[in-house]
């Protein structure tokens, strides 16, 4: 082992939560029955912890009406809204396990995603904007899910029925909030049983179910929370999708872990509510990826909002350039802001920094490990720890990390390792203070005539040229040096920028063979709906539209 390892253990002074998600929640009501839990403000709807608890047990008894057992999948297809969280807490209470699918899978993924794990029953919004849930699932029919027994769709006041398909408010109504089954299935369920799968956003082959238990959700939540300091004092706005473990853990299980207030700008992003919300209900936190605060930022009606309540909050989902984090800090008042990295199938956070992590390492680094996990970097080659500062491989270790790949043994097998540490393919580096910095995806690591070079690195620099809004560098393959850059740029609104510009900003400042060798101006960026980059879709197309070999292990 090196002589002075990239290895972090966090800290376990405070203990970890041993409750289920249910006897938690009520736990918490119990302590602050009328303070508010939820506001969503495209439904206009606000609840208590006490209300938010009878609705939810309300759906709990409908559930258990269907004929659903403990055990059994029930699928939430649907944006972020009242009944997505109702259902977060309803399932967990009577040990059903909720799958979160994807507001933008179109047939053929959701039938997979549904029969992959036997759904028993789906909840869906009908429709939005060009997405017709309803219709899918109709063209799907009985015969291409046969273990799918009921389809319950989120209705509004007004809308006609829909055949064959029940009304979530009817069903809501159909439920009793004493129900005695409740309670009775919840002193039978144990934190480290499965109540959640995420699928993850695989860039090859089909999505994998990652199967979250009460344990690593619950505590995953509340660490969270308690880097961003959080108190029942605190609102945050939370603009995230739901299905995601952004909305779902970073987001709500956060807030609720702290009886603090959820606060719901809109049920899809858009950079404009969010503004308003946070002013109009004085919140204390917003979340969201680099592109959305981008967005927010660069909106032409920014300066019209107060955002002096704001204090703290979470960037992530793929790397926060420095320059962008300078002005979240000085433009929104997010002085206190924190950055997190994780992935699913580590219920998904592992690293964060906290409110009073220093400016610069809160700009350039992931912040250190979180409690009661280790994380490790190795060698990808040996397995060998390296050294502070050498990059390698990210793992991770600890009560966070998944149950498994929902029937999937041997991929599981290939992600987490006889000594039960996740390896993420994350390559980072550690320093000496522990703090953790990612500087690339394994697989997006370009090698042009032997040098390494990070795509991170070059990003962070072009970020700083006073036209450029937003970046993303990516290796094309080449027959001289193996592979050249390319990088895509979405310059800011009102400016033009040329080749030769970008190339004269970086002479002199980065060495020559990080240059890019071709440069494409852009308006967007290929991503999936939690803001990820698809930069193996960037690669493809630019292989393609230059007519060179696109790179089969990509």
């Amino acid at each position: 082992m090196a002589a002075n390892p990239s290895y972090a253990k966090g800290a376990t002074d405070v203990p970890l939560i041993e409750q289920t998600l249910g006897a938690f929640f009520d736990d918490m009501v119990g302590k602050q029955p009328d303070q508010e839990a939820l506001v969503s403000r495209h439904e206009g709807q606000r609840l208590s912890y006490r209300e938010l608890q009878t609705a939810s047990n309300r759906l709990a008894s409908a559930l258990l009406n269907l004929g659903l057992q403990p055990g059994d999948r029930v699928g939430i297809w649907s944006h972020n809204n009242v009944p997505w969280v109702l259902m977060q807490i309803a399932t967990a209470k009577i040990g059903l396990i909720l799958v979160n699918i994807n507001p933008a899978y179109r047939t053929s993924e959701v039938e997979y995603a549904l029969n992959k794990v036997g759904v028993k029953a789906l909840v869906t919004m009908a429709r939005f904007k060009s997405s017709d849930y309803l219709g899918m699932l109709r063209e799907l029919g009985a015969r291409r899910l046969p273990l799918l027994r009921h389809t319950v769709w989120i209705d509004k006041a007004g809308e006609a029925d829909e055949d064959g398909m029940q009304r979530f408010s009817a069903l809501l109504a159909s439920g009793d909030p004493q129900d005695a089954r409740i309670a009775r299935i919840g002193a039978t369920l144990k934190a480290t049983e499965p109540v959640n799968v995420q699928f993850t956003s695989g860039t090859t082959g089909f999505p994998k179910g990652a199967t979250l238990t009460h344990r690593n959700i619950l505590n995953n939540g509340f660490f969270i929370g308690e880097c961003m300091k959080l108190t029942p004092q605190d609102r945050l706005c939370i603009p995230v999708p739901l299905y995601h473990c952004f909305g779902m853990v970073l987001g709500n299980l956060a807030v609720l872990t702290h009886g603090a207030t959820i606060v719901y700008p809109n049920d899809g992003f858009d950079p404009l509510t969010v503004l308003e919300t946070v002013q109009a209900e004085r919140c204390t936190g917003l979340h969201g990826v680099p592109t959305m605060f981008i967005a927010e930022l660069e909106h032409p009606r920014f300066a019209e909002f107060d955002l002096s309540t704001l204090r703290t909050g979470i960037m992530a989902g793929s790397p926060c350039p420095t320059e962008v984090m300078k002005r979240v800090v000085g433009q929104m008042h997010l002085r206190e802001i924190t950055i997190a990295y994780g992935m699913t199938e580590t219920s998904p956070v592992s690293c964060q920094s906290s409110t009073d992590t220093p400016q610069d390492k809160r700009v350039s680094t992931v912040g250190t490990v979180q409690p009661h996990l280790e994380v490790k970097i190795i060698d990808p080659e040996t397995g060998a720890i390296v050294a502070r500062g050498q990059s390698g491989e990210l793992c991770t270790r600890g009560y966070s990390v998944m149950h498994g790949y929902w029937g999937d043994e041997e991929k599981t097998r290939e992600a987490i390792d006889v000594e039960h540490w996740m390896h993420t393919g994350d390559l980072a580096t550690m320093d000496d203070e522990g703090y953790v910095n990612i500087v690339g995806r394994i697989k997006d690591l370009v090698i042009r005539g032997g040098e390494n070079i990070y795509p991170r690195e070059i990003e962070e620099f072009l970020y700083r040229h006073p036209k450029v809004q937003d970046v993303q560098v990516v290796g094309l393959p080449d027959k001289k040096y193996g592979e050249e850059l390319c990088a895509w740029i979405i310059v800011k609104p009102g400016q033009t920028a040329t080749e030769d510009e970008i190339r004269d900003f970086c002479k002199g400042q980065i060495a020559h063979y990080k240059v890019p060798k071709y440069i494409q101006f852009v308006t967007v960026f290929p991503m999936t709906v939690t803001g990820k980059i698809q930069k193996f879709k960037i690669r493809d197309e630019m292989a393609a539209r230059l007519g060179l070999q696109a790179d089969k292990t990509a």
